[in-house]
């Protein structure tokens, strides 16, 4: 582990993978609750459906300010499961059962993960101001309120509210600007090696990597001297 301890001042956590997967890619979350809810495609299919609605989602505003976790899953997978029964890959008649199966099964993965993520939280919290910086959809505030962790962060930074998504550093120095310290008195911790790891180095953060099952191969094998696997490994590490 390289991180210089007596230089930190302050985290900036990621949210989606970060503390709502423990590390997981969210497409392997909603991966597994697909074949919990026997939806029967394949995970190239799934894949693309998963492209799909992140692209859409993009592209139009399904999601909204006042839309919680459960509320913006529904949504998501309801696109996943429309398109593949666009496709001719499932019944069109399946589409609402399932993507409200779908729906709970990752919303209460999440709600587990962000619970355990909570003790972490609490005693970072009491040592170092928090700031969470996101991709999101706009509506990171509901979430976090849903989840009972909104008063663990002195700032948000989201990417649909600032118009700057990752892997572009300048998301992470407006977080490192909420905090009012220097990059290098900064840590960040996230998940993706692309998006928080490289970009928030860029500036001269330090930055611990939770590293779980990733979206690509590429991902998966590659190596970073701070690395841990389960989110309370930072406690030994910074406490």
């Amino acid at each position: 582990m390289n991180i210089d301890i007596s230089k930190v001042k302050g985290i900036i956590f990621d949210y989606g993978g970060t503390l709502d997967t423990g590390g997981d890619h969210w497409s392997e979350i909603i991966w597994q609750s697909y074949r919990a809810s026997d939806v029967a495609i394949s995970k190239p299919e799934f894949r693309e459906a998963y492209v799909f609605a992140e692209r859409e989602l993009a592209r139009e505003r399904h999601i909204l300010p006042a839309h919680d976790f459960h509320d913006m899953l529904l949504i998501k997978t309801r696109i996943e499961l429309e398109w593949l029964a666009g496709q001719g890959l499932m019944s069109p008649d399946a589409v609402e059962e399932k993507s409200a199966a779908t729906a709970r099964y990752c919303y209460n993965a999440a709600r587990a993960s962000v619970e355990a993520a909570i003790p972490v939280l609490e005693a970072l919290s009491e040592r170092y101001p928090i700031v969470l910086v996101s991709n999101f959809y706009g509506n990171i505030e509901t979430v976090l309120e849903d989840f009972g962790v909104r008063r663990f962060f002195d700032a948000i930074i989201e990417s649909a509210v600032l118009g700057i998504r990752k892997p572009d550093p300048r998301i992470f120095e407006h977080g490192v600007k909420a905090l009012g310290l220097l990059p290098e008195q900064t840590l960040v911790i996230g998940d993706s090696y692309r998006k928080d790891i490289v970009p928030a180095e860029s500036l001269g953060c330090q930055a611990i990597w939770l590293k779980g099952k990733g979206w690509t191969e590429e991902e998966d094998a590659q190596l970073h001297p701070n690395t841990i696997h389960k989110l309370n490994e930072v406690l030994g590490i910074l406490l």
